[in-house]
């Protein structure tokens, strides 16, 4: 069945939106829609797996913990995130949509 990343985007965004696209034992496809959204204050990212993210539509900020590094992710570019190494989201555009896939392994 043929599908858009850019389908069923909800109108208003209060919250991030996260639907998983494809599901398995081994690997987890998510798509990511932000809005000015940004991990809260004193919260890191600490997944069990792997993560390939990329910014599909919009634009990104992520920090990682071990040298407070930021890195900032443009349409089309991504970034591989090892398991464990504790990141967080400083800044997504709040004038539109911040379209992510998130490749778990």
């Amino acid at each position: 069945m043929k599908n858009s990343i850019f389908a069923d985007i909800p109108s208003e965004l209060p919250d991030e939106f996260f639907n998983d696209i494809v599901k398995a034992p081994n690997v987890r496809i998510e798509r990511i829609v932000s809005k000015g959204h940004i991990t809260p204050s004193g919260d890191w990212y600490d997944q069990d797996e792997n993560e390939w993210v990329m910014v599909i539509k919009g634009q990104a900020k992520l920090l990682f913990e071990t040298d407070m590094n930021e890195v900032n992710l443009q349409e089309g570019e991504y970034i591989n995130i090892p398991a464990h190494q504790r990141h967080r989201v400083t800044w997504t555009d709040p004038s539109q949509e911040t379209v992510w896939l998130a490749v778990f392994y």
